[in-house]
């Protein structure tokens, strides 16, 4: 495993020398077809529902941001999408294919997934843990090639980690955690990314470091986001769930409406516009203490 490491962090040095991945032109983001199509998608866990009829799509180069309130379906949709949970009715097509026709190894050389919890326990190195992306296409870890390590010397350059080859995983900030789970994302070469509260637990440098990442590779993207200004400065566009529902889908601007968000977050809220023309919320405490409307963890 060290000579490994080593290896990748020599080629990724190699790489530093070309530069970083170049962002994909804003004109492409849109201009592919579908990558994922997802047709009322209804869950229930018991008699809790928690999708109701949920319709989504993302397009080549795209990054969608699934925005909504605790216990909105949000986590739910996404397992679903990657058939971690089978819905209770709707159907999922990735790339014109249904989901539920693909195996197992198809979804995951198609799909790349970086969900909230892993370990730090992991007792890997920060390349092995990157090549662990590999195993959709090599069928093995311990079978990993030359070609294999110089893909995962280019995810980690890609997710500026490259410095973090050698060290333990476990070892490592959360921030530094993020870097080095988007790059073995990158090293499976996806056609579509689905990431769920990526910037959870970490500090601001760090949640804007892990999403311009994302955006700057070009993958098609489905994200969780709770920050929803995050959300606005790098998803092209937004699909806010509430109880279950899709109560509005759009670009930023357009479905995170200061009416809207308070009426969904029961909150008081008010827009603003940066200096690069990016929209952004500023929130406020309710006119009243009493209680919130009610929980709906599920």
């Amino acid at each position: 495993m060290a000579e490994r490491a080593r290896g990748l962090r020599r080629m990724g040095e190699r790489e530093h020398s070309r530069g970083a991945v170049p962002p994909r032109p804003d004109d492409a983001r849109s201009g592919g077809g579908p990558v994922l199509e997802a047709f009322g998608l209804r869950h229930s866990f018991g008699a809790a529902e928690v999708l109701s009829g949920v319709d989504l799509a993302v397009a080549d180069g795209e990054v969608l941001g699934l925005v909504g309130p605790n216990g909105s379906g949000k986590t739910t949709a996404l397992r679903i999408l990657h058939r971690e949970i089978v819905p209770g009715a709707g159907r999922v097509l990735l790339e014109g294919r249904d989901l539920a026709e693909l195996s197992g190894r198809e979804r995951a050389r198609r799909i790349a997934v970086m969900a909230q919890e892993l370990s730090g326990e992991v007792p890997l190195s920060v390349a092995d843990v990157v090549l662990l992306g590999r195993i959709p296409h090599s069928g093995t870890f311990g079978g990993s090639g030359a070609e294999d390590r110089r893909i995962a010397a280019e995810a980690l350059e890609s997710a500026g980690a490259v410095h973090l080859a050698r060290r333990g995983f476990g070892h490592l900030s959360g921030g530094e955690k993020q870097r080095v789970l988007i790059a073995r994302a990158l090293a499976q070469q996806p056609r579509l990314l689905l990431m769920d509260e990526p910037t959870n637990h970490l500090d601001i440098g760090s949640q804007h470091h892990v999403l311009q990442v994302v955006r700057e590779r070009g993958l098609a993207t489905i994200v969780v986001l709770h920050d929803l200004n995050l959300a606005a400065r790098y998803c092209d566009r937004v699909i806010v769930l509430d109880r279950g529902r899709v109560h509005a889908v759009g670009a930023p601007a357009q479905a995170l409406t200061a009416e809207l968000v308070a009426a969904t977050y029961d909150v008081r809220v008010e827009h603003a516009t940066a200096e690069d023309g990016t929209v952004q919320l500023l929130f406020r405490g309710r006119e009243s203490t009493a209680l919130p409307r009610d929980e709906r963890d599920r």
